[in-house]
């Protein structure tokens, strides 16, 4: 390449990771802007509080399938080339959700929302590549905080738009930002791999793999698995029936056929989903089911949230998209602050045990919503902490796992991690809507019906005990010693 093409390329690491960053940043801003729009997609589209969790849970489904795959991808074909792909898909998703007039249609585009997820373990991959081990933590950390920064943008802009405009304005505010930043990543942004003088190696796209086999098997067993598994949980509140409890036990053992057929298949398979000697050490697999069990229990949050700021009281506070946003602003900035502050405290403090402070942190802001959310103030106090935990425990769960695998499987690693707190993200959703659903009352005067106290309380019970299972995971994470590349995969 001559100097004149090199200096209309971004090839600078740090400025691959500023606008990589911006990634971050968009996928938040689409994924919280919604938020507080929860009560009127329910409104609007006619659907139960149950199925209102499937505009996340189709969403992560979508990620937790997909995650894998891209990492896969990209390890095969270059990870500049799937990253577009992918970015394209995501841009139809958002243009679809601007036109969806029932859930149907809002679910397919999610779905395709969804599949922009699996931009992320190729982020990480390059970044990892692109940036010295000694500046890693803190490249992680920029990027990590973009997600908390989209979410604060996503949140306070999507409630001012939802409010002004209506949820569909949401989407049209990021389509031009998502067009705009795939012509960047394609036109200026060359990625070199550190290692692109080993065969097989596209030095403009990163690495790529001789193995161009993809699990599709293992993709339909575990899509099986999980659709059917929260379709279970969705049908629980009309487990009166005769015939409903059938139903239920029978989208139950459907999961529990398709997760042993998706075990087989990933044993026998020759490039499986799940590589099962990473599974087996204990300085990845740990901290990636900390993470799993973290995200599950903030999601039954992000879902409960909306709905009871805008329920009308006794049941909720009777606001509107704005106060939704108001009461969640102190929980997404002090996750991006911390988000920040934990990448530079990792050069001072082991990893492992940021994880465990984080989870202990988290759990306390669970039991102060648990018994004092009866007012929006002590609501955004008990975020407020939970915040704090997450950011910690985020951050310190990521560099473990990043230090932990050779590069040449980091896409693959990643997109196990990814999968992996994926379907802990779905997972929370579906519990946090089928409390909703089954608990609830009515207001006089209001027509409707609404989720009562106790249904928060026992979403909000739920997600502390989850939470307090990290924290004993996480004692078991700080007495390893974290050496980097300790896995080693053929």
């Amino acid at each position: 390449m001559t100097k004149l093409e090199n200096d209309t390329h971004f090839s600078s690491g740090w400025s691959i990771l500023v606008i990589l960053s911006c990634l971050g940043l968009i996928v938040m801003f689409d994924e919280t802007m919604i938020l507080p729009a929860i009560p009127d997609f329910i409104r609007d589209f006619n659907i139960s509080y149950s199925t209102s969790s499937w505009l996340l849970s189709a969403y992560i489904i979508a990620a937790a399938v997909m995650t894998p795959i891209g990492g896969k991808l990209s390890d095969i074909y270059g990870k500049k080339k799937i990253l577009l792909i992918i970015m394209a898909v995501y841009a139809v998703g958002i243009m679809a959700g601007r036109f969806a007039t029932n859930i149907e249609f809002m679910l397919a585009a999610r779905v395709a929302q969804g599949v922009g997820m699996a931009m992320f373990p190729i982020t990480f991959g390059i970044i990892r590549e692109v940036l010295p081990e000694k500046r890693l933590a803190i490249g992680q950390t920029i990027f990590s905080s973009t997600f908390s920064g989209g979410a604060v943008v996503g949140l306070v802009g999507g409630a001012a738009i939802i409010q002004n405009f209506g949820w569909q304005a949401t989407f049209l505010a990021i389509l031009p930002v998502t067009i705009a930043l795939w012509l960047i990543i394609a036109r200026f942004v060359r990625i070199k791999s550190p290692v692109s003088m080993e065969p097989g190696i596209d030095p403009d796209n990163g690495n790529a793999s001789n193995d161009r086999t993809i699990d599709i098997k293992g993709v339909l067993a575990l899509a099986a698995t999980i659709i059917s598994f929260l379709a279970g949980i969705s049908f629980l509140e009309d487990i009166n029936s005769e015939n409903a409890v059938y139903q239920v036990a029978g989208l139950f053992a459907a999961s529990g056929v398709s997760l042993a057929a998706f075990i087989a298949i990933e044993k026998r398979a020759h490039s499986p989903l799940l590589d099962f000697k990473l599974m087996t050490n204990k300085s990845f697999i740990l901290p990636t089911i900390i993470l799993m069990l973290v995200f599950m229990s903030i999601f039954m949050v992000y879902l409960t949230i909306p709905v009871m700021v805008r329920s009308p009281e006794p049941f909720g506070f009777g606001g509107n998209a704005i106060a939704v946003a108001s009461v969640q602003l102190p929980f997404m900035i002090v996750l991006l602050v911390g988000t920040i502050t934990s990448g530079f405290i990792l050069n001072r403090v082991n990893n492992t045990k940021l994880i465990l402070v984080g989870t202990v942190i988290s759990t306390i802001g669970f039991f102060v919503l648990l018994n004092f959310h009866s007012t929006e103030n002590m609501v955004s106090i008990g975020l407020t902490i939970l915040a704090a935990g997450l950011a910690l425990s985020i951050s310190g769960g990521f560099n473990v796992i990043l230090l932990s695998v050779p590069m040449r499987v980091t896409g693959i690693a990643l997109g196990m991690t990814l999968l992996l707190n994926l379907v802990g993200m779905s997972l929370g959703p579906a519990l946090s809507g089928a409390f909703q659903e089954t608990y609830k009352g009515t207001v006089p005067g209001v027509a409707g019906f609404f989720p009562t106290d106790h249904a928060y309380s026992l979403i909000f019970i739920t997600a502390a005990l989850v939470s307090l299972a990290s924290v004993v995971l996480a004692l078991s994470v700080s007495r390893i010693r974290i050496r980097t590349e300790t896995i080693i995969s053929d």
